[in-house]
């Protein structure tokens, strides 16, 4: 158990739900947003520590997470009479939290909002650091703000109501956090090769949340070095976006996946890390992660969806590259032919 302290709010780590109840009095209502399957099978949890609460449900997945979706949040929330001493509390995954947190801070100029963060993802990812927003014209969270909880609650025993793939998913950013920011976890992390069979994800959860909370509390606002947690996204959400549109869409770790095995090869070939340590990240991740095979047809599309990233600057495409295990540099670009080159390497990948 622990609880991180991260500038005006705290993550609970393993607290137990009760540690709900202080936040949830003085409020003039309470609202619990789910999707389909949180109502099914994390709500009931939930209902055993909160007794008065509005519920707002709405469609699982992140194709769902649009203006189209906020409207009809607003919509509740404005119906139900909800002011601006109301508080919403977001129990699911990474799209639930930043749609839910970006529907408080926008409604009647914000309300209050905790995050009770279900998968795994979300867990060591998405419900720190107070990033929200929706996807906007195939581009990933490209209209949002940064705002605060009142608090985030984890708790394990969530975990236990997710799918593999959803963990296979989730483990993607812990991977990214070690090669960023931990060799030593890394090494810890390499020695996991039957996941489907791992169930000691406790362990893993507070040593990837204190890599994102020492790097969040450097820079809140993305300014800097919070850019470093951005590795294997900026090509992952091109892929990931792409997916979308296709029968075989990808879950966001998978996709992320990708993008760190091609971010990988272009940190190599800027001569920031060595061809021994391209390989061990590629052949671990390509042990982890089934292999997704890339229509090279598809190249023009991949570029622009990078070209509109909201991290590029100077109509350059921003990427963040490792220059050892453990060790990264921000602000590096690459050459359309490079970024290509890339995803090449990935897709021959065996």
């Amino acid at each position: 158990m622990a609880i991180l302290k991260l500038q005006d709010y705290n993550i609970y780590v393993n607290e137990g739900l009760q540690i709900l109840q202080p936040f949830t009095q003085n409020y003039s209502s309470i609202f619990v947003l789910v999707d389909d399957n949180t109502q099914k099978y994390c709500l009931p949890l939930l209902e055993q520590k909160i007794n008065s609460f509005k519920l707002i449900e709405i469609p699982s997945g992140e194709i769902h997470k649009n203006i189209e979706t906020c409207q009809s949040i607003w919509n509740q929330l404005m119906k139900n009479n909800a002011d601006r001493n109301a508080l919403l509390i977001n129990l699911g995954g990474g799209v639930i939290g930043d749609m839910g947190g970006f529907c408080a801070s926008t409604y009647k100029r914000g309300i209050d909002f905790i995050q009770i963060p279900t998968t795994l993802l979300s867990q060591v990812d998405a419900s720190i650091g107070g990033k929200l927003g929706i996807d906007f014209a195939q581009v990933k969270n490209s209209i949002g703000l940064f705002q605060n909880p009142k608090a985030v609650i984890i708790e394990s025993d969530f975990l236990k109501t997710l799918p593999f793939g959803e963990l296979r998913s989730g483990y993607a950013e812990i991977i990214k956090h070690s090669l960023i920011s931990d060799a030593q976890q890394w090494q810890q992390l390499s020695k996991i090769i039957d996941i489907q069979n791992f169930n000691n994800w406790q362990i893993l959860i507070e040593p990837s949340l204190q890599i994102k909370q020492n790097i969040v509390q450097q820079d809140p606002f993305e300014k800097g070095i919070r850019k470093a947690l951005n590795f294997g996204h900026t090509i992952g959400h091109a892929v990931e976006s792409l997916a979308l549109e296709t029968t075989q869409a990808l879950l966001h770790g998978e996709a992320i996946a990708i993008g760190m095995v091609c971010e990988s090869y272009l940190s190599h070939k800027a001569d920031l890390l060595s061809k021994n340590q391209l390989e061990e990240i590629t052949q671990y991740i390509s042990t982890v992660y089934a292999h997704y095979s890339i229509n090279e047809a598809d190249s023009t599309k991949l570029l622009q969806l990078m070209r509109n990233d909201k991290k590029n600057q100077n109509h350059q495409i921003n990427f963040t590259f490792l220059t050892n295990i453990g060790q990264c540099q921000i602000n590096q670009t690459a050459s359309d032919k490079l970024i290509l080159e890339s995803l090449a390497y990935y897709n021959s990948i065996t």
